[in-house]
């Protein structure tokens, strides 16, 4: 099979037909120019270039094969420059998965700083509970996954982007029922409406752990794991929820949202140690870092 360099010898030759001219250009001299096109026309199994002391031209074959050399010569740097362009995180794809509680603000602003540094990196943005997102790390199928604190293992790593408030979300027509500044224990004993312990089990054994801590037991009237859903139950007054602070910005009608004096929630960027996609290491390195909203 013939060589790209030999292809490149080619092309010079047919658009200055002249080996002279052509050698100089290649910055090499004429005999291996000559044997570089001897070679091709071997490959190739037949005569590109007719050439005599006075001209040189090209054969029939040789202006049919002309435009595909070039074709194929220019497939050739551009795959290299888009190699090259992966290699340093400007092109290629990155997969993130993220809780439907990043998706209000967290989400966004970590696409938009992704954007900003490499806007060449398509995105592949995929809601999933953290538990399902844990699996496709583990198998491969997503870079990087925006999760709330839950056991991890085999070769994945998270770490903090932000720790987020919890507030209080309760029911507007409601609002003069609860405290200006709300703690974990003025939920005791009323309705309230928690996380599904199955998909979202992670932040309903979190906040199990901070009821049984502060000796607090809501009247659980709903399990939900969806945030809007919450939302929509809050506004009904079906009871009041906690939710991360970035959930507010939302602006649910009718539900008003109260900071709550308890421990903040991380939020977790998660990725296996082994992941070498280059747009991982740019985040990673240059927009994790100091993370903030």
């Amino acid at each position: 099979m013939f060589e790209l360099s030999q292809l490149r010898c080619f092309v010079a030759v047919a658009e200055e037909l002249h080996f002279g001219r052509a050698a100089e250009r290649l910055c090499m001299t004429q005999s291996p120019l000559s044997r570089q096109i001897l070679l091709l026309e071997h490959h190739v199994g037949t005569q590109l270039l007719d050439r005599s002391n006075r001209m040189v031209r090209l054969t029939a074959a040789g202006a049919a094969f002309l435009p595909e050399a070039i074709r194929m010569l220019r497939s050739a740097d551009d795959a290299a420059i888009m190699a090259r362009r992966v290699a340093m995180g400007e092109h290629g794809t990155l997969s993130i998965g993220f809780t439907s509680a990043f998706g209000y603000a967290l989400l966004p602003e970590i696409v938009r700083r992704l954007r900003l540094r490499c806007p060449g990196i398509a995105l592949s943005l995929k809601e999933m509970i953290s538990i399902s997102q844990m699996d496709a790390l583990s198998a491969g199928e997503l870079d990087m996954g925006l999760i709330i604190p839950m056991k991890i293992f085999g070769e994945i790593e998270s770490v903090p982007l932000v720790h987020e408030p919890f507030l209080l979300a309760i029911p507007v027509h409601e609002a003069e029922q609860w405290p200006a500044k709300p703690t974990l224990a003025c939920l005791h004993q009323r309705p309230f409406i928690m996380y599904s312990p199955y998909e979202s089990k992670p932040l309903y054994q979190l906040l199990c752990n901070r009821f049984e801590e502060a000796g607090v037991e809501p009247e659980i009237v709903e399990h939900i794991s969806q945030v809007h859903t919450m939302m929509g139950l809050v506004n009904a007054g079906i009871g009041a929820a906690l939710v991360p602070e970035s959930c507010s910005t939302a602006q649910f009608k009718g539900v008003e949202f109260r900071k709550v004096d308890m421990e903040p929630l991380a939020m977790m960027c998660a990725y296996r140690r082994d992941n070498n996609n280059p747009a991982l290491h740019i985040f990673k390195s240059e927009i994790l870092p100091g993370f903030s909203l």
